[in-house]
């Protein structure tokens, strides 16, 4: 509703085109309302996902909502410009208010997931738990942000043809995580996404260093392969840090560090084409691919061998599939793993006793 709401605002700023300033600052107002609606939404999606298959499938989750996110991103862009061209922006404004009620109409009746119902972490504690594995996705993202912004243009000075830039990126993307999303689930998460990262560094060092567009192209779609697992793999190290209550709470905190990524990295990345050319911007992507390695290393080496002690092992289901509250122990486990890293002792079956 809140999305749908930004419509009408878009739709407010175009009765008052005789004065510039005040339809700019009614449509950035606009913008802002669709962005806190976008965000709930991606949240929301993203911890029902986690709830309906069971935190046993966390990467799973992550990556299916991710890709219908960036699928949605790929295909809004030309229907987009396709509705400013024929119509005008008032098409563009009315699509912003129809499409979201329209999705309304597919949630209605469905039916609610079961809340768990007890107090969750202070915001504070759920940052704190989450701020590294959220720094790693962060610093994986400059390439991300690289490719978005930059790979066309960068196509467009070396003579090659700028489309294909994006779409093997978009599509390597996709079907990488459509396919092996699951991987995060049976394996180590930080270890999948630590070896992705390095994937994903490589291909940019290929867009760097192409001298032809067949290297260019191979370039971004290993970075698309890679980058598609390494936020996966790290939500799935974030939620672990979480008591079941607060996994709804902890993914949102999780995604704003990709978006400060791309929020406050792109533009900075920009100032540094300007300044070093646009091949600087890549290497740049490589620097924080290897800072994002690092931290999936540290997160890799410090997994307990032993899965039973994480939350991700004690998630339950009903013989309808529908979630029910997690087993006692899980928040328990969390409790111990807290007092061990704050170095207390906590003694583990009386917690366990009912």
């Amino acid at each position: 509703m809140i999305a749908g709401g930004a419509g009408l605002v878009y739709l407010l700023s175009l009765t008052v085109e005789a004065r510039p300033p005040l339809s700019v600052a009614i449509l950035l107002a606009g913008r802002a309302l669709l962005g806190i609606g976008e965000s709930f939404i991606i949240t929301g999606g993203q911890s029902w996902a986690l709830s309906i298959l069971t935190v046993r499938n966390t990467s799973k989750a992550i990556a299916w909502i991710g890709s219908a996110m960036f699928a949605a991103f790929a295909a809004g862009a030309p229907v987009g410009t396709l509705l400013y061209t024929h119509y005008g922006f008032a098409a563009v404004a009315a699509a912003t208010v129809v499409l979201p009620l329209a999705t309304v109409l597919f949630i209605l009746p469905l039916e609610a997931v079961r809340p768990i119902r007890r107090a969750q972490a202070g915001f504070m504690k759920v940052m704190c738990s989450v701020w590294i594995p959220g720094a790693g996705a962060a610093l994986s993202s400059v390439g991300f942000g690289a490719i978005i912004a930059f790979s066309s243009l960068l196509f467009v000075a070396r003579g090659w043809a700028p489309w294909p830039a994006f779409s093997v990126f978009a599509l390597v993307f996709i079907f990488a995580r459509l396919l092996l999303g699951h991987l995060a689930d049976r394996f180590t998460a930080a270890k999948v996404a630590f070896f992705c990262v390095l994937v994903e560094a490589t291909g940019l060092a290929l867009i760097w260093l192409a001298s032809n567009f067949s290297i260019g192209l191979l370039g971004t779609g290993l970075t698309g392969l890679g980058y598609s697992l390494v936020y996966p793999g790290l939500g799935v190290e974030a939620v672990r840090q979480v008591p079941a209550q607060s996994r709804g709470l902890a993914m949102g905190a999780y995604t704003a560090f990709l978006d400060i990524a791309l929020g406050f990295g792109t533009p900075a990345l920009g100032l540094l084409a300007a300044r070093a050319g646009l091949a600087s911007v890549f290497v740049a992507g490589i620097i924080g691919a290897f800072g994002a390695a690092g931290i999936a290393a540290g997160l890799w080496h410090k997994t307990p061998p032993s899965r039973d002690e994480s939350p991700l092992a004690c998630a339950e289901t009903d013989p309808k599939g529908d979630r029910v509250a997690p087993c006692h122990r899980e928040n328990v486990a969390w409790q111990v793993q807290t007092r061990r890293r704050n170095g207390q002792r906590h003694d583990v079956h009386a917690a366990l006793r009912p």
